[in-house]
């Protein structure tokens, strides 16, 4: 068993900096984000609080007509604690407008439409509450490709994306998010019953140990292996960090000028041009 453990008081102190600090830069003082029901999103929303104070977060509950309905209650049991602004906005009618055009599509193609309503929603309400989207998305769902592409992919700043999937429930413990959160089964509420380790085909747990192995410390596949790891497991995680990273990438433009966008023109907010 390989520990990942985090001094979450540091981490916490890091996290608050760092939105505060990314959120003022860019001359804004308030966020928002999609308050699911799960842990990420939990962890995500109560650094914002403290970073900006409750009266500058709008936590967005965005339901679908198969969403289990203990989302909405988990993620009200949140704003109940925090104080903070939120809005409930149902996504059927746009989703199924769109699905219905095409009675044969799969659950990946409708869970991926719900995925990008709710950003739809995130980035309405950042131009109507002044504020920018906070990403609630981990690093192992990063690294797995685990994620909708300008789906819930897509945000501002995302504070908790350096952080494996178990650390951010040691985080939730530590932050006292609400219990049921933490120990309910992680889920993207896609479809009724679906779980994101029953899709993945392997737990967190086990998945986080060997990223923090091939990531981390930068171990090959076959220290991997001697590390207790099946090969087959090794390859399709290896496989899945591949086939994804065109998804932790801008996309790549096409050099014409001696100056392009991302390659030689890498303008940063600090140092100019």
């Amino acid at each position: 068993m390989i520990d990942l453990p985090i001094n979450s008081e540091l981490v916490r102190n890091i996290l608050v900096r760092f939105i505060d600090s990314e959120i003022t830069r860019a001359g804004y003082s308030r966020a928002i984000i999609n308050l699911s029901g799960g842990i990420d999103s939990a962890v995500a929303c109560v650094l914002a609080a403290e970073a900006l104070g409750p009266e500058n977060v709008l936590a967005i509950r965005i339901p679908y007509k198969t969403s289990a309905p203990d989302s909405l209650e988990h993620a009200q049991l949140l704003i109940d604690q925090l104080n903070i602004q939120s809005l409930t906005i149902p996504i059927t009618e746009m989703v199924d407008s769109l699905i219905e055009c095409f009675p044969d599509m799969s659950k990946t193609r409708k869970g991926n439409i719900m995925a990008r309503a709710r950003m739809i929603i995130a980035y309405d309400q950042s131009e109507a509450f002044h504020g920018l989207v906070i990403g609630t998305g981990n690093k192992t769902e990063i690294l797995l490709g685990y994620t909708t592409l300008f789906g819930d992919s897509a945000c501002a700043i995302n504070p908790i994306g350096d952080l494996y999937k178990t650390q951010v429930r040691q985080l939730a413990v530590d932050l006292k998010i609400p219990q049921v959160i933490i120990d309910k089964p992680p889920s993207a509420d896609l479809w009724l019953g679906q779980t994101d380790e029953a899709e993945l085909g392997f737990t967190y747990e086990k998945v986080d140990q060997l990223l923090y192995l091939l990531i981390d410390h930068r171990y090959q596949p076959a220290e991997c292996i001697q590390a207790g790891f099946e090969e087959k497991f090794v390859q399709s995680v290896i496989d899945r960090i591949q086939r994804f990273q065109f998804k932790r990438s801008l996309p790549p433009i096409a050099k014409i000028s001696s100056r392009t966008i991302g390659s030689d023109f890498l303008f940063f907010r600090d140092s100019g041009t």
